[in-house]
Formats: C-alpha cells, sequence, structure tokens
C-alpha cells in the first residue's frame, strides 16, 4: 500500500473495477460506439475554496450512437468519458476516475464546440491535511460527482485542444461536502 497516494484496497479495486467494466464490457455491448480520442488533461484549482489544488489525468472518450441534428447546421454529440488521473494538493495524492456522459454543441465547420458532462467520481484518498489545520480539506466521502462545462477546437484532422471548469463535490452523500472547483485543460488525439 503505497500511503503517499491514499490507497485503501477497497478504492483501489473499484477503480479498477470501473475501469476494467467501462473499457471491456461497455463498448462490445452497443453498437455505434466506437473509439473517438485519447488524451490528457491537466489543471489547477479554480478559486480559494481549493487552494493548492492540482489535477492531471489521462482519458479515453466514445462517440455514443445518440447525435441529434438540431437544424440550421447545428449538431449535438454524445460521447462517453474514462479517466484516471491523480488529485493532490502539496505532497498529499489521490488517485481519482471517472466515468460518465459527455454532450457536444457545435455549429456547421466552426471550429469551437462547447461541451458538458457529469460524472460519477472515485477518490482514494478523502482527508488532505491533517484534520483541523489550516488548509486542510476533507471531502466527505470516496464517492464523488464531477461536472464540467467548457469549450474545444479541433485543430488539423486528429488534434483536439480544450478547457474545461469542473466542480467536485459528494452532492450531500457525506459530510463535509465542501466541494472543488478545478480549471483544466487538455489534448488529445482524434481516432
Amino acid at each position: 500500500m503505497d500511503a503517499s497516494l491514499g490507497f485503501s484496497h477497497r478504492s483501489t479495486a473499484a477503480l479498477l473495477l470501473l475501469a476494467g467494466f467501462l473499457a471491456g464490457i461497455l463498448p462490445g455491448r452497443a453498437q455505434g460506439i466506437r473509439f473517438e480520442s485519447a488524451g490528457a488533461r491537466f489543471g489547477f484549482a479554480g478559486d480559494s475554496s481549493g487552494e493548492g489544488f492540482h489535477q492531471d489525468e489521462g482519458f479515453v472518450d466514445w462517440s455514443l450512437p445518440w447525435e441529434w441534428n438540431l437544424g440550421r447546421s447545428w449538431l449535438l454529440q454524445s460521447r462517453f468519458d474514462l479517466s484516471v488521473g491523480r488529485l493532490g494538493k502539496s505532497w498529499q495524492n489521490a488517485v481519482e476516475g471517472s466515468a460518465g456522459p459527455v454532450l457536444a454543441l457545435g455549429r456547421g465547420k466552426f471550429p469551437l464546440w462547447l461541451e458538458a458532462g457529469s460524472s460519477p467520481t472515485l477518490i482514494s484518498r478523502n482527508q488532505f491535511g491533517e484534520p483541523g489545520t489550516t488548509g486542510s480539506k476533507n471531502f466527505g466521502e470516496a464517492f464523488q460527482f464531477t461536472s464540467h462545462i467548457g469549450f474545444y477546437a479541433n485543430l488539423f484532422s486528429k488534434v483536439r485542444v480544450g478547457y474545461r471548469f469542473q466542480h467536485m463535490s459528494n452532492a450531500g452523500l457525506g459530510s463535509p461536502n465542501p466541494g472543488l472547483n478545478l480549471q483544466l485543460f487538455y489534448v488529445s488525439y482524434l481516432f
């Protein structure tokens, strides 16, 4: 067990089970799902409530079979996002993983797209810093929800760059529930 990452057997097993299920079983069960992209996201706290927090993660996206033509060249696409990475502050880090749907809205050949999504998230550590000390933060539970909104641009034919503002909290399932806002930047390769 690696104390610096805050692993527990239960949260490590849950992350591995979730990743294995989503990477192996989900794409094979639904027709029209295709591997769309893979990339990396990195970011930092979006406000003073998350002072000193940072996150970096790898992710893969699958295009889902649902797409809506909204008229006048507007298109709403659906994707499934799976990510695993590190959430940390100073020397304390947690493994984090999330999986969930993303909707992207774009118009014709205009390169900028708006995206939003929400994902159940697991973190291997919910306490950062010594309880009761300045700068410590307790997320209350290992199970969180991460919601985001942002934009991206497809550059060339195979590269996507983007920005997202995301909020992670346990949605009142545990106490305390301070939440964490992060600003993330990403780059991905399109298949």
